[in-house]
C-alpha cells in the first residue's frame, strides 16, 4: 500500500514532515495513532530510518500491542515499542544481568509499606523528581524497599535514568542502539519520564511525540502537561503540526464534547482550535434527568438493554462515571437485568490457576528453555503476556518473566473484556472508543470532583464525552446517598450544546422533548405550576424544557417549597437561583397559596 494515499493533507504533512524534532497536536479522533505508525513506516521506508534502531514509547500495554500490529502490517518489523516501565525494566535487567548480578524484585503496591494516603503521595513526588529528604513517611518508605531488597514502579525510570547518566558504557550502548525516537500520549508525560526520555536521546533531536493538550487528565498523578505546551522551549530547533479533523464522532458528538472544554490548556499553550467532525450520523446526545442514584442506575441499564440493536455486541456499548465508588450501583442494575458487563481489574491474575503457574514458572530449572516452560499454559492473558515478555528479554526465563509481569501489568489494569458492556471510569476510558457512550453521574462533587483542578477535570468529561462514536447519552441525580446533589456546573454546557444540534438536526418540537427518569407520581399543584412556568420560559428562550431546569430540579423544588432566595439556592443553585430566583419564588408561593 502507498503509506500517503488514504491520510488528509493534515497527516500527510506530519508524516512526511523533515522537522527534528517534532511535536503532532492531535486533537481526539483525529488518527493521531495512524499518524504515528504512518511516519514511522515512512521513514523506514524512505531509508530516513531504520527499524530496528527504532523506539517507540506508550503508556499501556495494549496501547504498545496496536502500534506494534500497526507498524508489522505497514511492512516495519524489528522495532522496539514499549511503556517507559517495560523499557527501563529490560534495560535494567540486561545491564544487571552483564554485571553477573540480580535485578531486583519489584514492589507492586507502595501499600505494602506505607498507609494508602501516604503512598499516594510518595507517588506524586517521585513522578515530580522529588526526593525524600526531610519527609519522615518517604524516607521510612526508601530504607523499608531497601531493607527488602526491592524496587517501585518508579525506581524502574529514576535507576534507568541515573544509569544513562552516570555510566557512560551503558549510555553509550544504548544510544547506539536507539537512535530514532517517537512517544504517544506526550500530554502525560511527567518529570520522571521526561528525565529518562532526555537521557535516552542525549544531544540528539530525533524525536517525534504526539498528543492532545486537551486529555492532560493524569496532572493528580505528576504528569505536567507544560511539557507539551514548552515542547519548542525544551527543544529549540522545534517544529509542530496539528490535525484537528474527528474520523470518530459525528458532528453533534465533536460539538457537545467540545462544549465542555476550558477556552485555554491548564493555562498554558493555545486557545482551541476549530473542530471538524467526518463522520456523518443524525443522532441528537441526550440529557436524563433522574431523582436517585438508584434511578439513575437503573435508567441506564433500561437504556443500554433498549440501545443495543439485534445481531450487535453488548461491546458497542460503554457506560462511564468519575469514581470507582460509582460502579457498584450500575454493577447491581446490570446484573438484575442479565446485561453482560465488564469487571475492572485483572482478575485473572488473582486466580488459584494463575497463582500455581508463576509459581511453577520461578520454579523451572534453569536447563529448561523458557518456550518449552511456557508453552503448555492455559491462561490465555498468561501465555499472551509470555509471548510479550520475550520480546522485552534476550535471556528470557521463568524469574524474569514473573518480574517483567510485576513491572508491566498493574493491578488496576482492565482485562480483555470480550463481548460485554464496558462499565469504567472517565480515567479508564481514555484512549478508548465504543459506538454508544452513556456518561452518568453529571452531578457536582463528581464532575467535577471535590477538590480537583476544575480546568483538568473538564479535560476528563471532554475525554469520557468524546469517547462516543455515534450515540451519547447523559445523565444525573438529584440525590445521590441520600443527599440532595446539584447538577454538574457544565450541564448547563452540555444541554445548551445538545439544544443546538437537536435544532439543526431536527427542528421539529418533538425532537426537543426531554428525557427523565420515570416519574414517581409527583404531580401536585406546586409542582404543576412548576412546569408551566418552565414551558414559558423554554418557549421564549427556544431551547429545550430540561436547559431551563431539568424535571429532578424542578420536582425538588416542588418538594422543598423555597421562601427565601437563600432556600431556593440550596436546591436550585447559584447560576440558575440567580438567573429565575424572584420568578420561581413567585410561582411556589403563588401554587402553594
Amino acid at each position: 500500500m502507498d503509506l500517503l494515499d488514504d491520510l488528509d493533507p493534515a497527516q500527510r504533512a506530519a508524516v512526511t514532515s523533515q522537522a527534528a524534532p517534532l511535536a503532532i497536536l492531535a486533537g481526539a479522533g483525529s488518527g493521531k495513532t495512524r499518524a504515528l505508525t504512518r511516519r514511522i513506516a515512512y521513514r523506514v521506508h524512505t531509508g530516513e530510518a531504520e527499524a530496528g534502531h527504532v523506539l517507540a514509547v506508550t503508556f499501556t500495554r495494549k496501547a504498545a500491542g496496536e502500534l506494534r500490529n500497526r507498524l508489522h502490517a505497514l511492512g516495519v518489523d524489528g522495532a522496539t515499542v514499549g511503556t517507559f516501565h517495560a523499557l527501563a525494566w529490560a534495560q535494567l535487567r540486561r545491564r544487571a544481568l552483564d554485571d553477573g548480578r540480580w535485578a531486583p524484585a519489584i514492589l507492586r503496591d507502595k501499600a505494602r509499606l506505607v498507609p494508602r494516603h501516604v503512598a499516594t503521595r510518595i507517588e506524586r513526588a517521585k513522578a515530580q523528581g522529588i526526593g525524600p529528604a526531610g519527609d519522615p513517611d518517604y524516607e521510612h518508605y526508601e530504607a523499608e524497599k531497601r531493607r527488602l531488597g526491592l524496587l517501585d514502579f518508579d525506581d524502574l525510570l529514576l535507576h534507568c535514568a541515573q544509569a544513562v547518566e552516570d555510566d557512560p558504557a551503558f549510555a553509550k550502548a544504548l544510544r547506539w542502539r536507539f537512535r530514532h525516537f517517537f512517544v504517544d500520549e506526550y500530554q502525560d508525560v511527567n518529570p520522571l519520564q521526561f528525565r529518562l526520555l532526555r537521557a535516552w536521546l542525549g544531544d540528539r533531536l530525533d524525536l517525534t511525540v504526539v498528543g492532545d493538550p486537551n486529555q492532560s487528565v493524569y496532572g493528580w498523578n505528576g504528569a505536567d502537561p507544560t511539557l507539551l505546551a514548552r515542547f519548542a522551549e525544551h527543544f529549540p530547533t522545534a517544529e509542530s503540526a496539528r490535525l484537528d479533523t474527528n474520523y470518530r464522532s459525528t458532528g453533534a458528538i465533536v460539538t457537545v464534547a467540545a462544549s465542555v472544554l476550558p477556552e485555554a490548556t491548564g493555562g498554558a499553550g493555545p486557545p482551541r482550535p476549530p473542530r471538524h467532525a467526518d463522520r456523518p450520523g443524525a443522532s441528537v446526545p441526550t440529557v436524563r434527568a433522574c431523582d436517585t442514584e438508584r434511578d439513575e442506575a437503573d435508567a441506564v441499564a433500561r437504556a443500554v438493554r433498549l440501545a443495543r440493536a439485534p445481531g450487535t455486541p453488548w461491546s458497542d456499548i460503554a457506560v462511564l462515571v468519575r469514581t470507582n465508588a460509582q460502579l457498584r450501583l450500575l454493577e447491581a442494575a446490570f446484573r438484575a437485568r442479565a446485561i453482560p458487563h465488564a469487571s475492572p481489574g485483572n482478575a485473572w491474575l488473582r486466580t488459584t490457576e494463575t497463582r500455581a503457574a508463576l509459581r511453577a514458572l520461578v520454579d523451572t530449572p534453569p536447563a529448561v528453555p523458557f518456550r518449552s516452560a511456557v508453552k503448555d499454559l492455559t491462561t490465555e492473558p498468561l501465555a499472551e503476556l509470555a509471548a510479550e515478555y520475550q520480546r522485552f528479554d534476550r535471556a528470557p526465563s521463568g524469574p524474569g518473566f514473573v518480574s517483567w509481569l510485576h513491572a508491566v501489568v498493574r493491578p488496576h489494569d482492565r482485562d480483555g473484556q470480550g463481548n460485554a458492556v464496558t462499565l469504567a471510569t472517565f480515567h479508564g476510558a481514555k484512549g478508548l472508543e465504543w459506538p454508544t457512550v452513556f456518561v452518568a453521574g453529571l452531578e457536582d462533587g463528581l464532575v467535577p470532583v471535590a477538590g480537583g483542578d476544575d480546568d483538568e477535570e473538564r479535560r476528563l468529561l471532554y475525554v469520557a464525552l468524546s469517547r462516543a462514536v455515534t450515540s451519547l447519552h447523559c445523565s444525573w441525580a438529584a440525590e445521590r446517598n441520600g443527599r440532595a446533589r446539584q447538577p454538574s456546573p457544565w450541564l448547563a454546557d452540555i444541554e445548551a450544546a445538545v439544544a443546538a444540534v437537536a435544532a439543526v438536526a431536527a427542528p421539529a418540537p418533538v425532537a426537543l422533548r426531554p428525557r427523565r427518569c420515570p416519574p414517581k407520581g409527583d404531580g401536585d399543584a406546586v409542582l404543576d405550576a412548576l412546569r408551566r412556568w418552565r414551558a414559558n420560559q423554554a418557549k421564549a428562550a427556544r431551547v429545550p424544557a430540561a436547559a431551563v431546569v431539568p424535571d429532578a430540579v424542578l420536582a425538588a423544588v416542588a418538594r422543598a417549597r423555597p421562601t427565601t432566595p437563600g432556600e431556593l439556592q440550596a436546591v436550585l443553585g447559584p447560576m440558575k437561583a440567580a438567573a429565575f430566583g424572584p420568578s420561581l419564588l413567585a410561582v411556589v408561593a403563588g401554587a402553594g397559596s
